[in-house]
């Protein structure tokens, strides 16, 4: 007996630095909406572009925020694109690989309620691109697939080849097996549920197909739920006592680096209608429910796996060759994945919350694995992938590391109310298309002769042909004696009319021994064919007994390597189950780790929120203390102010009481100067002049004193005169510095509504229009002289307070008695006049820049 072949996928080799590139390929499919008064969002603006608008209440909301943006894609299908328009675009190609012996993934992408199963799976008529696969797929290999069990999977997502005697008693053990549930028969009448998936119109060929090679195809259905991966083909058996859940499937690695679904059931199929009966066997177990925003929310993401198995023919072109490195199984992953939904909206809760926060994080997981891999390619970092942290990454990163061709369908729903879901997709989308995927080179299947499966038909038409023209085939005894009879040579006419005739009996005596000679001929060769042929049979016999030694040992061989099989079996269950244990503890453990890392992440935001309120409390505290001493300082100013204007009225009280102890002292000369001059002679001396100045005088310190300490009280001269420029209605900062002296003078600059300040800051600056500075510098004679620099107050583009300065004001204080001071000519008022005048206080001067003239007394 012959042994059976092994085919595996072949290893992916080292690909250089310089392998070409394709970027994944992502086409965009827009949903009609559902009625005509909804409101739209998207528009298509050409064959490769679409355009997003927010809606106007999102606008208002936002202020605007949201603008009008586009997004660029392979191709754009609008609400008119039927289902064949779409396969012909996107699938096609991709079975066309699938026959070269490429790989290929396709999945659909969008929210909830975008159209994503309808354009997989379709609808009875609109078959959508699954159906169209299939049926392309064998109506291009039909004529050349190998009976069934040729090819076998050997659950090490490997591929068997068997001779036909194997497969024979395979499919008769089959057969005889009830408990085991046979692929549906095409010879079966379809199901109506799909029987006008797709019109017969509308049928799509290959004509590539390598007729040298015998095919098979093989399906499988899983399911990835709450990232657990189930297997929607398998028979379970029901307990109607204590029913069992589905057990959960685990990812694996083969010895190609390739990943598979351990222990998955894959169906080997022969028809578009067969392979379609087992896709709706699984999508009936397949979880969907009921949401807010879609009647049927597919739950879980779904896995229909196509894998082609395909060996070359012999030489002779009549049986497929028994060699395992001339098998290749290429295979292509119809995805329809689970649409990314906001609980907000559907308003999910229990398993339905948790459905969808398991369908978000896979999404978002895929979506981090795009990231890492364009920023690995654009900015030639080495980033670790994190495929692992999702079993939908994890079981096709092969295919973004160089396995194959990826290719994705965006579904659109354009209706308002998924704009900013939608936003989000169109942002995956854009990102996607930058990431890049070696492009797959052609594997060559064998280096024989071309032709041998027309060649070898060819010889069995002509032989076909010729035994016809012969008669057909030989096979009974008739006709084995009749040509015997045949090749003899005729009797002759053995009649006898005449009892004289002597020639009649010669003549068939003749033909007899003839015919006895042919016959000992015959005889001869017949018994030296037969000592030949046993000759040649006791030689097959020597041979066979031979042959049933070498039998013998072979067997006892394999029975020992049975028992080494069974060995192995052994240790391989027990290492799944260990390894079973241990991914149920790396799950515990990513878990607890992933329950650690949100508390992590909790507690660090509660940190950065105290850190937060801290560094407000200490600025709050900062500013506090810079009120608490501004608030001081204007304090302390404010008493020194008031300690000083007290210290100054107490220096006028004490000179006004020194001036009126001069009075009554100058009084008392005056009376005793007139009694000395009445006893001296009659003349009456001049009546000395009343003094209205030091009256005035006083009535001027009693407005700016607090003490009433003046005897009368004499109107001002001129009552409505300024005395300064300052005094005007405007509000105004009036800067004195610490370092200015008093000079007790009676006539003072007064400004009314007036800021007093001893340094100026900003914010006296930003209450006042007007400013003015008191100066105070010796001039020229000795005298103080006090300078008063005016300006205003505007405000600065940064927020701040700037002055300009434009006028200057000089109060200057002078010696009535001084040698330089001129002196008024009179005759009689000469004494009266130099009295009034020492008696008199100092006088103002004031000038300014721009040329007013000097003030004096009347």
């Amino acid at each position: 007996m012959q042994r059976a072949g092994k085919g595996r996928t072949p290893r992916r080799p080292k690909k250089p630095s310089n392998i070409e590139k394709d970027p994944v390929g992502v086409y965009c499919r827009i949903r009609p909406l559902g009625g005509e008064d909804e409101e739209c969002c998207v528009e298509m603006i050409s064959r490769s572009t679409i355009q997003l608008h927010a809606p106007d209440g999102l606008k208002a909301n936002r202020n605007g925020e949201y603008k009008e943006t586009q997004y660029c894609f392979k191709k754009v299908f609008g609400i008119k694109t039927t289902q064949i328009e779409l396969f012909e675009d996107v699938a096609k190609p991709l079975i066309e690989d699938l026959i070269h012996c490429k790989n290929g993934l396709l999945f659909t992408y969008g929210v909830t309620g975008s159209g994503k199963t309808y354009t997989m799976t379709g609808s009875p008529g609109e078959g959508g691109l699954l159906p169209r696969s299939l049926d392309m797929l064998f109506n291009s290999i039909g004529p050349f697939q190998a009976k069934r069990f040729v090819f076998k999977p050997d659950e090490k997502n490997g591929i068997e080849v068997q001779n036909q005697v194997d497969a024979l008693l395979e499919r008769q053990k089959r057969d005889n097996q009830q408990s085991v549930p046979r692929t549906p028969s095409s010879r079966q009448r379809p199901d109506p549920e799909f029987a006008d998936m797709i019109n017969p119109d509308q049928a799509c060929k290959f004509e590539g197909v390598d007729e040298d090679c015998c095919y098979s195809v093989f399906v499988s259905y899983i399911e990835i739920y709450n990232n657990y991966i189930y297997d929607l083909l398998e028979d379970a058996p029901f307990d109607p006592v204590r029913p069992k859940p589905p057990q959960s499937k685990i990812l694996r690695e083969d010895q190609n680096h390739n990943m598979y679904v351990a222990g998955c059931t894959e169906v080997e199929v022969k028809s578009t209608e067969e392979a379609f009966e087992v896709f709706w066997k699984g999508q009936k177990k397949r979880r969907i429910a009921n949401t807010e925003l879609n009647r049927e929310s597919s739950r879980s993401h779904s896995v229909f796996t196509v894998k082609l198995a395909q060996a070359p023919l012999d030489a002779d072109g009549d049986h497929i060759l028994q060699d395992k490195s001339q098998v290749n199984v290429s295979q292509l992953c119809l995805v329809d994945l689970a649409g990314s939904e906001r609980t907000s909206r559907t308003r999910a809760e229990g398993s339905r919350l948790r459905e969808a926060g398991n369908i978000n994080q896979s999404l978002m997981t895929l979506r981090t694995c795009m990231e890492v891999l364009r920023e690995n390619q654009m900015c030639g970092t080495n980033r670790m992938v994190p495929y692992r942290d999702s079993k939908v990454t994890h079981l096709f990163k092969n295919y973004f590391d160089g396995e194959g061709k990826v290719r994705m369908v965006v579904c659109v729903n354009p209706k308002a109310e998924d704009y900013e879901e939608t936003l989000l997709v169109m942002r995956f989308a854009e990102m996607t298309q930058e990431v890049e995927v070696a492009r797959p080179v052609d594997r060559p299947i064998c280096g024989l002769t071309p032709g041998r499966r027309q060649r070898n038909q060819a010889f069995k038409d002509e032989l076909s042909r010729r035994l016809e023209e012969r008669g057909g085939p030989v096979n009974g005894d008739p006709v084995q004696l009749n040509q015997l009879i045949e090749s003899l040579p005729p009797l002759p006419p053995c009649e006898l009319s005449d009892p004289s005739d002597d020639q009649t009996l010669p003549r068939l005596m003749e033909v007899l021994e003839r015919r006895y000679r042919i016959r000992q001929k015959m005889t001869e060769q017949f018994n030296q064919t037969a000592n030949n042929m046993k000759y040649t049979l006791q030689q097959f016999e020597s041979q066979f007994s031979s042959k049933e030694n070498v039998l013998h040992d072979q067997r006892s061989k394999l029975g020992e390597k049975d028992k080494v099989i069974a060995n192995q079996r052994t240790e391989i269950e027990r290492l799944e189950k260990k390894s079973k244990t241990l991914e149920y503890k790396i799950d515990i453990l990513q878990k607890t780790t992933e329950m650690y890392e949100q508390d992590k992440r909790s507690l660090q935001q509660e940190l950065e929120g105290r850190e937060q309120r801290l560094q407000k409390e200490l600025a709050e505290r900062r500013r506090m203390e810079q009120r608490m001493q501004g608030m001081v300082t204007d304090t302390k100013l404010k008493w020194e102010r008031e300690c000083e204007r007290r210290v100054n009225a107490k220096q006028l009280e004490l000179q006004n009481k020194l001036w009126v102890k001069d009075e009554k002292l100058k009084q008392l000369k005056a009376i005793v100067t007139e009694n000395g001059g009445a006893s001296g002679g009659p003349a009456e001396p001049p009546r000395k002049p009343e003094r209205p100045s030091r009256e005035r005088d006083r009535n001027i310190a009693e407005k700016r004193s607090a003490s009433p300490t003046p005897l009368s009280t004499i109107p001002p001269v001129h009552p409505m005169h300024r005395r300064s420029h300052s005094a005007g209605g405007e509000k105004w900062v009036d800067h004195k510095p610490a370092s200015n002296l008093d000079l007790d003078t009676v006539m003072q600059p007064i400004i009314p509504n007036a800021i007093k300040v001893s340094t100026p800051n900003e914010k006296a600056l930003s209450k006042c229009h007007k400013y003015v500075l008191r100066h105070q510098e010796l001039a020229s004679d000795g005298e103080i002289e006090t300078k008063l620099i005016k300006g205003n107050v505007f405000k600065t583009r940064g927020g701040g307070q700037a002055v300009e300065f434009t006028d200057i004001e000089t109060l200057k204080q002078e010696d009535p008695t001084a040698p330089s001071r001129k002196r008024r000519s009179g005759s009689r008022e000469g004494p009266a006049q130099t009295d009034d005048i020492e008696n008199r206080p100092p006088v103002a001067n004031i000038s300014s820049s721009h040329g007013y003239q000097k003030r004096r007394r009347p």
